[in-house]
């Protein structure tokens, strides 16, 4: 039987996992203000769908692989890194919503949202931390691993879309092209930044 206090905390860790400023977050402040919360909405799903099915692998034990083969973690890391600069560079070069209108800019889709996730260690990180800390032994082990997943999905939903709205917040402040050239370029260097949580 799981206690209130043992969902609270689990909910606290949660929230500190994906509430706090990362890669996922930063994309999503820059994509609110970009493209507007109705069109970021798929990339806030497969964010967290995508958490949600990570944890999911790690609770069946798929986490193991990297201990077992530590190779598989560092070409992660690299892969993740190519990627996260690519999105930063993207990020900084956009200028203006109006002047990008004709272009091929577009936000990240479910698809592609739920499967960074499957190349960002801090998520993997996240996974295996969620699973080693909070499943229960014994027949209580799934039931404890559902829990999980399900804690995660409401409160990363909930957390990354106030991310998604305060970058919406920031869109409507802007009144420049030339403002809109300098968010755009903080955003993609904070993207960038976000090689820490991989690396270290």
């Amino acid at each position: 039987m799981m206690e209130v206090s043992f969902l609270a905390t689990l909910a606290l860790f949660a929230a500190t996992m994906t509430g706090t400023p990362g890669p996922n977050n930063m994309m999503l402040t820059a994509s609110g203000a970009n493209f507007g919360f109705r069109r970021t909405v798929p990339h806030l799903i497969g964010i967290s769908l995508g958490v949600a099915s990570l944890i999911g692998v790690v609770a069946a034990g798929l986490g193991a692989v990297f201990q077992l083969y530590p190779w598989v973690q560092e070409g992660m890391k690299l892969l993740a890194s190519a990627y996260l600069l690519y999105l930063a560079w993207r990020i900084a070069r956009a200028g203006a919503p109006s002047e990008d209108a004709s272009s091929d800019r577009r936000p990240m889709t479910l698809m592609e949202g739920a499967l960074f996730q499957y190349v960002n260690p801090k998520a993997w990180a996240m996974a295996v931390s969620a699973v080693g800390t909070f499943t229960l032994a014994g027949g209580d082990y799934w039931l404890s691993s559902m829990v999980i997943v399900i804690t995660f999905l409401i409160v990363g939903l909930s957390l990354t879309s106030i991310w998604a709205g305060f970058g919406v917040w920031v869109g409507k402040v802007l009144s420049s092209e030339k403002s809109w050239k300098v968010f755009n370029r903080v955003m993609g260097t904070l993207t960038a930044s976000c090689l820490i949580f991989i690396w270290v």
